[in-house]
C-alpha cells in the first residue's frame, strides 16, 4: 500500500469523484507522483494535468471509446479534455478545472478509464 500523509490510497476504481471548489488546495507534486503509480501508463504532463493516449483499429472504435469516457465523466460529474485525432487516436487529459490543477478526482477517472481497455 502507498502511504501519503498517513493516509492509504485505496483502490481508486471504488471511489467516486466529489465536487471540488476553487479554494481547495491542489495535489502536491509528491502526492501526484504517488497517485500516478495507481494508474496504468498515465503521464504527468505538468502540475495541472495527467494524460494518456489510446490507439484503436478504426474511427468507429475510437469514437465508441470517447463516448464511453464521456458518459463516465458525466456520471462522475468530473469533466476532462478528450482529443480524438488522426481518426483513431484518443488523448485523455484529466484536470480539475475548478482549481486548474490536479486533484484525486483526476486519478479516480483515470483508473476507471483504464478499466475500459
Amino acid at each position: 500500500m502507498l502511504l501519503i500523509k498517513n493516509m492509504e490510497i485505496e483502490d481508486l476504481t471504488q471511489k467516486t469523484c466529489r465536487a471540488c471548489e476553487w479554494f481547495e488546495k491542489p495535489m502536491s507534486l509528491k502526492e501526484t507522483v504517488e497517485y500516478i503509480k495507481k494508474v496504468n501508463n498515465w503521464e504527468i504532463d505538468d502540475s495541472r494535468s495527467i494524460s494518456k493516449e489510446f490507439e484503436f483499429k478504426n474511427f468507429r472504435e475510437a469514437l465508441e471509446f470517447v463516448n464511453k469516457v464521456g458518459i463516465l465523466a458525466e456520471k462522475e460529474g468530473h469533466h476532462l479534455d478528450i482529443n480524438l485525432y488522426k481518426y483513431r487516436k484518443v488523448k485523455i487529459n484529466p484536470t480539475t478545472h475548478a482549481i486548474n490543477e490536479l486533484s484525486e478526482n483526476d486519478f479516480i477517472l483515470a483508473s476507471k478509464i483504464d478499466e475500459f481497455n
